[in-house]
């Protein structure tokens, strides 16, 4: 049997040469969202609101394909952490042709029922319009997402965290240059403001899926054969099961109460919605980091769990939380500090400004909670404790973050910061147990490698 191991292994690489692509490939993802919205701005704030509402729909459908692509990225750092090279190969394989058929059938879905869908949010008819045509055209393409996000899985999983981070940058060029074109009408292009967005969405991510597939069969240590896509081996299924579905679970679970309270604010009326948009966008560059400290750590910590160095993946976790929350909140206080200004490049509403600017302020209490949550979430994840944090994420969100939203920003009349201290109370609680779980050290007998043995 071949257990033959590879000296580029992330296994032998530190946090931070992990996690720095990671950063730059996560910082881009967002700067095309908030890329979006700054040239929509420049249309109408219906125009903004309208891709912010439709996206929230998009991103929900995406974590079908996240649940594959988690499963994968655990699975195949366990195995290539416990020299299995060949089944990590068959698991890429495999992982690819299941989201394919995932992503078609939802892009089926998606234009199929996106006016149903956008009926829920109660909207106003033209945001309603704006957001059914860019649903019709990104919706429809969601395909390409699914087999982006697997494929970028793959090779974060396989350490090539600095390539997934090219084809961002790649990607992101495209995105900006269609956009200009289509928003602006440069060199003649009819301005097609919501629908040339979409369009440009698509194009990006259909170039970005086929440079990507590229880049697997140059770099990978084995190269995918074609039987490995047909091969639906059902022991590899069910692993990939084990960690995505409760990993998607928890993901629905967050994205459905983010709907619920979208509805809670759209009773404060449309500019209420609009400032949940652009506060939105700020802060995900606020936990930006959070969220690569939280993969680079996961692909770590999978490794280390799957050549069984439980001590090692034990205190890599406490130190990439120590670093995560420290640069968190020094990016936290940067963007509060300077708030007021950086609304003002989406919009020039007064009424905006000022009640982004109050929400903005409540981050410095909201961001230390929500980084426990992301870092100590992946690494859970990483060891094979999905399901503990699905659990929670279900009991916090539906128990405290949605009822208390209403009850403090409805029923008491506080509006979106009530709503932001019902996100605060959310986070502080689910990260506190989050790191009891981490500390009790259950996720040493939950590790999905159980054998150094490659399968036939």
């Amino acid at each position: 049997m071949n257990l033959q191991k590879n000296n580029s292994l992330p296994k032998q690489v530190g946090l931070l040469a992990l996690t720095w692509p990671i950063f730059i490939e996560m910082f881009l993802h967002m700067l095309m969202g908030s890329t979006d919205t700054f040239m929509l701005s420049h249309i109408s704030d219906e125009a903004v609101a309208a891709v912010g509402v439709a996206n929230q729909l998009v991103f929900f459908m995406i974590l079908v394909f996240g649940f594959v692509a988690t499963g994968t990225a655990v699975l195949v750092s366990q195995n290539l952490g416990a020299g299995l090279q060949v089944d990590a190969r068959k698991i890429s394989g495999l992982s690819l042709s299941l989201n394919l058929i995932f992503g078609v059938l939802v892009s089926v879905i998606v234009v199929g029922f996106n006016d149903l869908f956008l009926q829920m949010f109660n909207l106003t008819p033209e945001i309603h319009r704006l957001a059914q045509q860019y649903l019709t055209i990104v919706g429809g393409t969601l395909f390409t997402q699914a087999l982006l996000v697997t494929a970028s899985a793959i090779l974060r999983a396989n350490g090539l965290t600095k390539e997934a981070m090219f084809i961002s940058i790649i990607m992101n060029v495209i995105h900006l240059a269609g956009n200009s074109l289509f928003i602006y009408g440069l060199f003649g292009v009819p301005e097609m403001g919501v629908q040339g967005v979409a369009i440009s969405t698509a194009i990006s991510r259909a170039i970005a899926v086929i440079l990507i597939f590229r880049l697997l069969y140059r770099r990978l240590p084995m190269r995918i054969a074609l039987e490995d896509y047909l091969n639906f081996n059902k022991s590899f299924i069910k692993k990939i099961l084990k960690i995505g579905v409760p990993s998607a679970g928890e993901n629905v679970v967050y994205n459905t109460s983010q709907m619920a309270i979208t509805v809670i604010i759209g009773l404060l009326g449309a500019m209420a919605l609009t400032t949940r948009v652009y506060t939105f966008n700020i802060m995900s560059f606020m936990m930006l980091f959070g969220i690569a400290i939280g993969q680079g750590t996961q692909i770590l910590i999978g490794y280390k769990v799957g050549a069984r160095e439980f001590d090692k993946a034990y205190h890599q976790l406490l130190k990439s939380l120590k670093l995560s929350i420290i640069i968190t909140m020094a990016i936290t206080v940067v963007i509060v500090a300077i708030r007021e200004p950086i609304l003002g490049i989406f919009t020039d509403n007064k009424d905006i400004i000022r009640e982004g600017s109050k929400v903005l302020l409540l981050c410095l209490l909201l961001e230390p909670g929500r980084t426990f949550n992301i870092v100590v979430i992946s690494s859970l994840r990483a060891a094979g404790d999905a399901v503990f944090p699905v659990k929670m994420a279900f009991v916090s969100m539906w128990g405290i973050s949605v009822p208390l939203a209403y009850f403090l920003g409805i029923y008491l009349g506080y509006g979106l910061s009530g709503i932001w201290i019902a996100f605060i109370i959310d986070e502080w609680f689910r990260g506190i147990i989050m790191y009891i779980r981490w500390r009790s050290r259950v996720w040493e007998k939950k590790v999905l490698v159980d054998e150094r043995v490659q399968t036939a």
